[in-house]
């Protein structure tokens, strides 16, 4: 997982405060962590919102987080939002980012229904795409070709020279059509916290709305077919 974002040295550079480790979380003397829930009414929301390290934190770091402070969530009666990605909804490129959000997506649509009888409500917000430093040029691409240099031979031969560039290209193309009002996503997460009957889903962004939710309707043949035609070709492709 680490690989698909480039060297774990690279994230710490950008996100020096990110650490892959719940430790925090445990207590290695449980007579001394006792008492501590009684103290406390409970913890009324909990949003897990990962960004990195797909499947070791976008996902099981959000399951381990979730598990860990769900009593007090419990005891509470309160809320937990988790960020999931419209590529929870359709799978595009990007196998290991869309299979993560697939994983939030029914982690929380069981964690709801299990949760329902002790009066804990459970909401997911599926944004479209913004810009932020995860997503800036730099990073996306600086990650792009760290992976393409680490290919092998035989895949480096199946896509061609070209296909790098090309997909650079469409990509910054596309960003110029996302969103930097990072409140639509915030609103989302505010209303999810604080209202008396929260969504289920959030949908933040146009895009979001429009496109990709439509998009999650429409037959696999012709997702498939939109794919297939609108990215970009590997050169040997039939």
């Amino acid at each position: 997982t680490r690989k698909g974002l480039g060297s774990e040295d690279c994230v710490r550079k950008k996100l020096p405060s990110v650490s892959n480790s719940s430790q925090g979380l445990h207590c290695p003397h449980p007579q001394a962590c006792g008492p501590l829930p009684s103290l406390f009414p409970g913890l009324w929301g909990l949003v897990n919102n990962a960004g990195i390290l797909m499947l070791d934190v976008n996902l099981l770091g959000m399951i381990d987080v979730t598990l860990r402070l769900l009593p007090l969530v419990r005891k509470a009666r309160g809320r937990v939002v988790n960020v999931s990605s419209v590529m929870g909804w359709v799978s595009l490129f990007g196998g290991g980012y869309c299979m993560s959000k697939y994983g939030v997506e029914a982690f929380s649509d069981s964690l709801r229904r299990e949760l329902s009888y002790f009066g804990v409500k459970v909401a997911m917000i599926e944004p479209g795409f913004f810009k932020t430093n995860m997503t800036s040029s730099e990073v996306f691409n600086g990650n792009l070709l760290a992976a393409w240099k680490q290919a092998s031979p035989e895949v480096k031969d199946l896509y061609g020279d070209t296909f790098v560039a090309n997909f650079v290209k469409t990509s910054d193309l596309l960003k110029t059509r996302w969103s930097g009002n990072l409140s639509l996503v915030t609103n989302c997460m505010e209303h999810a916290l604080t209202a008396c009957h929260p969504r289920t889903r959030y949908s933040a962004g146009l895009d979001a709305k429009l496109f990709y939710l439509p998009m999650s309707y429409l037959p696999t043949f012709l997702v498939d077919l939109m794919m297939y035609y609108g990215a970009p070709r590997p050169a040997k492709a039939l």
